[in-house]
């Protein structure tokens, strides 16, 4: 029901920042494109696909996987209905395609409970 597009992706050096963002539109004209949790998630060659930050319909609540905590920070712009997530002081270990995806609940953040999913945009830091 809802068409991600996500940007921002590519390779830096470790220490330092990227922006993503990703921009959410409604596949029918009588839906509302900003009432719906977004998320980002990543998934590195190999392994699970993990939630790394969501972000509640409205704005003013959010969630950080611990491995992020303190450098990243997810937000949205209900107007522009679009989602960012910051990523400073960037480490190899962020490396990973970064998936853009939204839900109709709060409070969890499986695979599974997500329904609309980006293409997903690469992310590499180097050291």
């Amino acid at each position: 029901q809802v068409q991600l597009v996500e940007s921002g992706g590519g390779l830096v050096q470790a220490g330092f920042s990227l922006r993503l963002s990703c921009v959410a539109s409604a596949q029918t004209t009588n839906k509302t494109t900003n009432n719906f949790v977004m998320a980002w998630f990543r998934q590195a060659p190999g392994k699970e696909r993990d939630v790394v930050a969501a972000i509640s319909r409205y704005g003013h609540l959010t969630y950080y996987a611990d491995s992020v905590k303190d450098r990243f920070t997810i937000s949205r712009d209900i107007a522009e209905n679009t989602c960012y997530l910051q990523m400073n002081n960037l480490k190899p270990d962020d490396t990973a395609v970064y998936y853009c995806a939204t839900s109709f609940k709060w409070g969890s953040y499986s695979v599974g409970d997500f329904g609309s999913w980006g293409q997903g945009t690469q992310v590499t830091v180097s050291s």
